[in-house]
């Protein structure tokens, strides 16, 4: 049976993260000025754009220190120390030896987690280094970019009870999974984003993310699947009822780079006559073992605006390109598209309240608020209490496996691609992901 959930039902069914069973008893979290004991001890790995974004967000919680950071570059080091201290908290050790720096302070550092932002290639190994050192390892996405990563990773946590995941990336719009929740769209068909979004520049910034442009020369696949999976792997119960069970990916030639190189920087350059492997345009379509099907693009080297989510259910359709809807025998004219608000208005649910921030504004890359996001809220909540953030580790290497899987399958005429099971059966009874409050 399935039905709309008031505030008074949403606190009893919400686990506080919404993931694991074990996590179902949970009230929900408190606010932190209420959390008792000793601080929350946090180390920063790369503190770069996204690192001294995340950095500012932990100064401005109370109870949370950083004695420790780790940054190759000492500009960014020693920007990160003085934010430390003017936030009247020591002075942290600081670990500068080089790209390998971080084993050092995994292993010797008496950290709570630590919080990772190096380029993509040093997540994982940073990840598990943490977990073999009796730390909780928080990454910025992807959590890893191999299959061999993927299982390192569970069986470090399945090992060390210590997880590593994309704890901070969200879960979508709540109010849309309460909708589902409820039975508005019947039984989802079918789910479509990706991550579309034009870094043509950036790519050739050095100072910006020189890494991507890297990838963009070597990989070809679907690269960035972490954000447009936090709305669709929610939404199709993957890990908690259901499962993916193969993957279909197709590329189309790489041109844009090499044209945008051009124009910008001559055909005699580099970057004019590099020999890039990244299609400017990967659709990726994968099924579940229950027979749902969910589409995901990556496009980082065409013009055009950012990413749609569009959702199919077997009584309506919600499509967010001006927030339009259609569900069948309620919406007003037959097979037309009506405005979604109302719905959303029926089935709101209520914005987590969380603890005024200390200090200013947020810097960094996704900075210029003046409020503690509610995904860094919730992520200290969780480790306060000792549980799983909202994603936990197998949903997080599920969502990175997109991106082998992608490669192998465009490198082989888009055959499908088994896509692993990294529960091990676990997903038969793991509860679905429930709106958050």
């Amino acid at each position: 049976m399935t039905r709309k959930y008031d505030r008074r039902q949403f606190v009893n069914l919400s686990t506080g993260t919404g993931i694991t069973p074990e996590n179902r008893s949970q009230k929900n979290s408190p606010p932190l000025q209420q959390s008792a004991g000793k601080p929350l001890r946090l180390g920063f790995i790369g503190i770069g754009g996204r690192g001294s974004y995340h950095l500012n967000c932990a100064l401005g919680i109370e109870g949370v220190e950083v004695p420790a950071i780790c940054e190759i570059k000492p500009v960014r080091l020693h920007q990160a120390k003085r934010w430390i201290e003017q936030a009247g908290l020591p002075t942290p050790e600081l670990y500068d030896r080089g790209p390998d720096d971080y084993l050092r302070l995994c292993e010797q550092e008496d950290l709570d987690a630590i919080i990772c932002c190096t380029p993509w290639e040093f997540h994982a190994s940073v990840c598990i280094a943490a977990m073999k050192n009796n730390k909780h390892a928080v990454t910025e996405v992807p959590v890893c970019i191999t299959l061999e990563e993927a299982w390192e990773i569970v069986e470090t946590y399945e090992k060390t009870k210590k997880w590593a995941t994309i704890g901070l990336e969200g879960l979508g719009d709540m109010t849309l999974l309460n909708m589902i929740r409820s039975g508005l769209f019947g039984e989802v068909v079918h789910t479509e984003t990706g991550y579309i979004h034009d870094l043509r520049m950036v790519k050739f910034t050095p100072d910006e993310e020189p890494w991507r442009l890297q990838h963009s020369l070597n990989r070809n696949g679907n690269l960035y699947p972490d954000h447009p999976m936090a709305k669709m792997l929610p939404v199709l119960n993957v890990n908690h009822g259901d499962r993916f069970d193969y993957l279909q990916s197709m590329s189309s030639n790489p041109s844009m780079l090499r044209e945008y190189a051009e124009l910008n920087y001559g055909k005699n350059t580099f970057y004019a006559s590099a020999k890039y492997s990244l299609g400017d345009y990967n659709a990726s379509l994968v099924r579940t073992v229950n027979g749902k099907i969910m589409t995901i693009i990556h496009d980082t080297s065409t013009p055009h605006p950012r990413e749609d989510f569009r959702l199919q259910g077997t009584k309506g359709i919600y499509y967010s390109n001006g927030r339009r809807i259609y569900i069948e025998g309620r919406s007003p004219v037959e097979h037309t598209w009506e405005p979604a608000d109302k719905y959303f208005k029926e089935y709101e649910v209520p914005r987590q309240k969380v603890p005024p921030r200390k200090g200013g504004t947020i810097e960094g890359h996704g900075g210029g608020g003046t409020q503690t996001p509610v995904n860094w809220y919730r992520l200290v909540t969780a480790l306060r209490e000792n549980r799983l953030p909202d994603w936990d580790v197998y949903d997080s290497v599920t969502s990175a496996a997109i991106i082998p899987l992608s490669c192998n399958s465009v490198a082989n005429r888009s055959q499908a691609v088994d896509f692993p099971d990294f529960t091990k059966g676990k997903w038969t009874t793991r509860t679905p992901i429930m709106p958050l409050i």
